[in-house]
């Protein structure tokens, strides 16, 4: 992806099929489904690719074992078929995970193994394994750092793990080679109407301040969180249909949890399900769900978010988890939609939701991360339909996702070339500078942030290490881009800024 051609064909190209607002999952999901089926279609997003909710998740592909409890069958089966896909559709960063969860009554068991059979049986010939009862004693095999003490038991189940920041970029980069024009730091300020429907959409690029007004037949707002404020570009009465929620996640050092297995624990206080999920040689620990009133790109854990985590977790584990222990916090915003008379955001729906303005503007929102592939496919549907463009078959359920060869070879011409690439961007990392300079390339990284951030996990995974290794990365990437040294101090000083919220004080 070359951001500079892909601008340059805003004045180009006359007018768009589709044009889709927002570069998160369903966003990219959607610009992939449209250009797959040979749609003319343009995706903008003000910030980076999946710098919002779209990166900041429990790391899980997965129908939803909540759900089940919550009754919401329709949903739980979707996800489980959708889950199937991603799997099969993008294998270099997905996988299946083994989760164990703990019971300490013999009740218990057999409650939760019951309704995690169901779960397999709902998942059909997209089963990822069988749920099995676990001894006392295999329990403890499985999760080597349980506290023994009251546990009877354990229930084994399968379920889905990926990268979720690493999906979308290679979701952008499928789309581009289906002819999407992809576009990030381009932000939508307006729409041009032709008697009441929507004809097009002003932009401007917010690294250059250069504006562009692009004509479209039918365009598509999903911003996620943010889905309001796109709404009332439309319209300004409209703005109350996204109810934001907060959850956030703790990373610790794997010592903690050791092995392969995951632990879910099935409910929390306030009746939510916690995780303990191994990522990247990582343990993430979360979440939580607090309802908030505004939305903002960049969400700070409340104090009440951090110790909720830390003594829950606590009471499972043999090793007590401090504050000093945890190498990162992050922070995402879910996109609820209101329910008149639900004031728990826990309780609101997690399915999604399409909503059509008299303008022609079609707004997807809601859902998770599992069932973006859906979500996608139903907002291009109603997109072209409102439009009375051609209809044409989506192909994404079978269409895979990103080129790891072709990447990996990238890579290794670089190291050819330059041997310095091989060398890490930090010590203890196995990041390499090569792989930095391949997202400068080809991957739209325009800023230290978004290496570190999203085509690199380094500041999820430790934030420490994520500022040690800022001004490498600014160097690497002020060459790359012909910056000076201004830009270079300006990108650190951002960088460490942005940091701070990621590390507990």
């Amino acid at each position: 992806m070359d951001r500079t051609k892909m601008l340059q064909q805003l004045k180009d190209i006359p007018q768009w099929d589709i044009v889709i607002i927002g570069g998160g999952a369903t966003g990219l999901g959607a610009a992939l489904d449209a250009a797959s089926r040979g749609y003319k279609t343009l995706l903008v997003e003000q910030y980076d690719f999946a710098k919002g909710t779209s990166s900041r998740s429990t790391k899980l592909v997965h129908g939803g074992v909540r759900y089940l409890q919550q009754g919401n069958i329709k949903l739980v089966k979707e996800a489980l078929r959708e889950r199937g896909y991603l799997l099969h559709n993008a294998p270099h960063i997905t996988s299946i995970q083994t989760f164990i969860v703990p019971v300490f009554s013999w009740w218990e068991k057999w409650y939760y193994a019951i309704g995690l059979k169901i779960y397999d049986l709902l998942s059909g010939k997209l089963s990822l394994g069988k749920t099995k009862v676990l001894s006392k004693k295999q329990t403890i095999e499985h999760l080597p750092a349980i506290d023994p003490s009251k546990l009877t038991g354990g229930i084994l189940y399968f379920d889905g793990q990926f990268d979720d920041s690493r999906l979308c970029t290679d979701l952008a980069s499928t789309a581009a080679k289906h002819n999407a024009v992809i576009i990030n730091y381009c932000k939508a300020l307006g729409f041009k109407k032709d008697n009441g429907k929507i004809s097009g959409v002003e932009l401007t690029d917010t690294i250059t301040q250069k504006k562009y007004t692009v004509r479209a037949r039918s365009v598509i707002n999903a911003t996620g969180v943010f889905t309001d404020t796109v709404l009332q570009m439309d319209d300004a009465a409209r703005h109350d249909l996204v109810s934001p929620s907060q959850g956030i996640h703790l990373v610790v050092d794997n010592s903690f949890f050791p092995g392969t297995d995951a632990m879910m624990i099935p409910k929390t206080d306030d009746g939510r399900v916690l995780f303990a999920v191994p990522w990247h040689r990582k343990i993430v620990l979360g979440t939580t769900d607090t309802p908030i009133d505004t939305a903002v790109i960049e969400p700070k854990p409340l104090e009440e978010e951090i110790e909720f985590i830390l003594k829950h977790i606590n009471r499972y584990g043999k090793h007590t988890i401090l504050r000093s222990d945890v190498k990162s916090v992050y922070v995402g915003l879910r996109p609820l939609v209101k329910i008149k008379g639900t004031k728990r955001t826990a309780l609101l729906s997690r399915d999604h939701t399409l909503v059509i303005a008299p303008s022609g503007l079609v707004t997807v929102t809601g859902g998770k991360w599992t069932t973006y592939r859906r979500m996608a496919e139903d907002a291009v549907d109603n997109a072209v339909f409102i439009s009375k463009q051609e209809k044409r078959a989506c192909i994404t359920r079978d269409l895979l996702i990103g080129n790891v060869a072709e990447q990996k070879q990238l890579v290794e011409e670089l190291i050819k070339n330059d041997a310095s690439l091989s060398e890490k961007i930090h010590p203890g990392y196995p990041y390499t500078k090569a792989e930095l300079v391949y997202s400068v390339r080809y991957e739209m990284a325009m800023a230290v942030e978004d290496i570190l951030a999203r085509r690199t996990r380094l500041l999820f995974l430790d934030a420490v290490a994520a500022v040690e290794a800022s001004t490498t990365v600014a160097n690497i990437m002020a060459k790359e881009l012909s910056k000076d040294e201004e830009w270079i101090h300006e990108q650190v000083a951002q960088f460490k800024t942005l940091a701070k919220q990621y590390l507990l004080s």
